[in-house]
């Protein structure tokens, strides 16, 4: 039964957004699968006829049975390189899951995708992976099994600061810190990606299949003219028997990842953050009616709270300065045990204080005012922030200016930057411009940053944008001398249109790894619990400090 709230009112909009979310959500389950079968059915089949596991075969048998796995980076790649063959999942399989009760990150080559080759999305990826472990002070699992460096890309991946070098600086940095990590080597391990294994605490070899080396036999062969074999340059006998790089040789992918378990289990345990964390209830209020409440579209009006209350533990959620700065709804909540301070963006059409009707979505000089000191309370309670964007930037024009918008807003932003706590942020509708920023976009570093399949993201809202570019065209062409008419200039602002609107999707954000993943919005309490959770690893070590800004 639908909750009686302001939705029992509203059935036809109510179901005509949930089979739009749901419709959305069959769509990312879809697209997944395909993206699950790497680089295809011959390429798996040949990976078998040599005794190995898919990627996501490894890391099922490697975590607890019936245990969860946050896959992170599904979509990265996707639709990329199309000229390349395509890059599924950048070619690696990754994301948090618990070995022996204790949650790690776990990083897999995919060698059915050009060998397990690194694009520069793969890349990315991989480090993006490793901040995760880097920031929530996780064990981390590589499953290895790539032929290193795509070569015909090779200048997008080999020598920039975000590039493939800086996998191995911060397998150093890692160490340094204390962060247990182990290389599972299933397959090749080549020149420069030979450095990860060996600068893992531990290293484990798969005999027959796993490989290390800096050459392979045929650039030995043309570099000095020796012959030499994959398992004579580096195979596990050798490795383990003679040069010593190598800890541990198995028959099997199964005993290896047997004995990965067995090193985690060992670990001593370590100091936590401390958040705090209560017996978890279930919310009030039916979850998967989230479906009905926002519009895939991203243009209807709706109450945030009724979103909140569907998240939260036993639907209570305290709101903060309830009647004040309406735009912004902020208030704690507990999801899945676990305390929280939750920032939302309010969609629905609200009165301020002086009467004027104000538009939701738009983050007014009041709402970054309450929301800017919301997070310092929860800094100073040591409360994780969890943030709700639906936001189309902040309010415009002289009224607003006069008002100081550009100093409420940079308190705001100013209040985000600096945050302590662990931050996590989902964008359940738009997340244009500044807005973007001031809600824990991932340029202001949230722990994770999750996306619904609605979501969009850009500079401005798709007409907005499309009209100002259309403007900026038709000007250049004129100036050219050339007649546009109405028909004409029609075509021009569909196909700006169209393409603007592929550029803010969730899959194109997700390709990109501008978000962790698509999630189905049912799945917000889980993603944010997990969240946590890894953040509770790491204590808070900084103290919660603000710069200068105008008050």
């Amino acid at each position: 039964m639908l909750s009686k709230d302001i939705y029992s009112n509203m059935n036809l909009e109510f179901n005509k957004n949930e089979d739009a979310m749901r419709l959305a959500v069959s769509q990312v389950k879809q697209r997944h699968a395909v993206i699950s079968q790497g680089g295809g059915k011959k390429s798996m089949e040949k990976a078998r006829e040599k005794g190995k596991m898919a990627p996501r075969e490894r890391i099922e048998y490697l975590i607890d049975k019936d245990s969860a796995f946050t896959e992170i980076g599904a979509f990265a790649g996707y639709e990329m390189y199309k000229e390349h063959g395509g890059c599924p999942a950048g070619g690696t399989v990754a994301g948090l899951g618990y070995i022996h009760g204790r949650q790690c990150v776990i990083v897999a080559n995919d060698n059915t995708v050009k060998a397990g080759a690194w694009f520069p999305i793969t890349g990315k990826k991989n480090l993006r992976m490793q901040e995760i472990a880097m920031e929530n002070h996780l064990p981390v699992v590589y499953i290895v099994d790539s032929a290193g460096v795509y070569l015909p890309m090779q200048d997008e991946i080999f020598p920039d600061k975000e590039h493939f070098g800086r996998i191995f600086r911060n397998n150093a940095q890692m160490s340094a810190m204390g962060i247990t990590q182990i290389a599972a080597v299933m397959g090749s391990c080549v020149a420069g990606g030979a450095y990860l294994p060996i600068m893992s605490d531990e290293t484990l070899m798969v005999e027959g299949n796993g490989s290390i080396f800096l050459a392979g036999p045929y650039l030995v062969k043309a570099a000095i003219g020796e012959d030499a074999d994959i398992q004579t340059l580096g195979g596990a006998k050798m490795h383990t028997e003679i040069s010593g790089i190598a800890d541990y040789k198995f028959d099997t992918e199964q005993q290896c990842l047997d004995q990965v378990r067995r090193i985690i289990d060992k670990i001593g345990a370590q100091p936590k953050a401390g958040f705090d964390r209560v017996k978890p209830q279930l919310p009030a209020k039916d979850v998967k009616e989230i479906y009905g409440i926002v519009s895939v579209d991203n243009n209807k009006t709706y109450d945030v709270v009724d979103v909140i209350e569907r998240i939260v533990d036993n639907s209570e959620f305290d709101q903060f300065k309830q009647d004040y700065g309406k735009t912004i709804v902020c208030g704690y909540g507990r999801v899945d045990g676990w305390a929280v301070g939750i920032v939302a963006n309010q969609r629905k059409i609200v009165k301020s204080g002086k009467g004027e009707m104000q538009i939701g979505g738009v983050i007014y000089n009041d709402s970054a005012d309450k929301a800017a000191r919301f997070i310092m309370n929860c800094n100073q309670k040591k409360i994780p922030l969890v943030f709700l964007q639906d936001v189309t930037g902040f309010m415009v024009g002289s009224r607003s200016e006069h008002s100081g918008i550009i100093k409420d807003g940079a308190k705001l932003v100013n209040a985000v930057a600096n945050s302590v706590v662990p931050k996590i942020t989902i964008i359940i509708g738009n997340s244009y411009g500044a807005g973007n920023y001031a809600m824990c976009g991932k340029a202001y570093d949230p722990r994770f940053i999750y996306a619904w399949p609605n979501a969009k993201i850009a500079v401005m809202g798709g007409d907005q944008a499309a009209k100002t570019l259309l403007q900026i065209q038709v000007a250049s062409l004129k100036a050219k001398g050339e007649e546009i008419d109405p028909e004409k200039e029609k075509a021009m602002l569909k196909d700006i249109a169209d393409k603007y609107a592929a550029q803010t999707s969730a899959y194109y954000a997700a390709a990109r790894i501008w978000v962790d993943e698509i999630i189905d919005p049912a799945e917000t309490r889980s993603v944010i619990s997990e969240g946590i959770n890894a953040a509770n690893h790491a204590p808070i070590e900084k103290e919660f400090k603000l710069g200068v800004f105008q008050i």
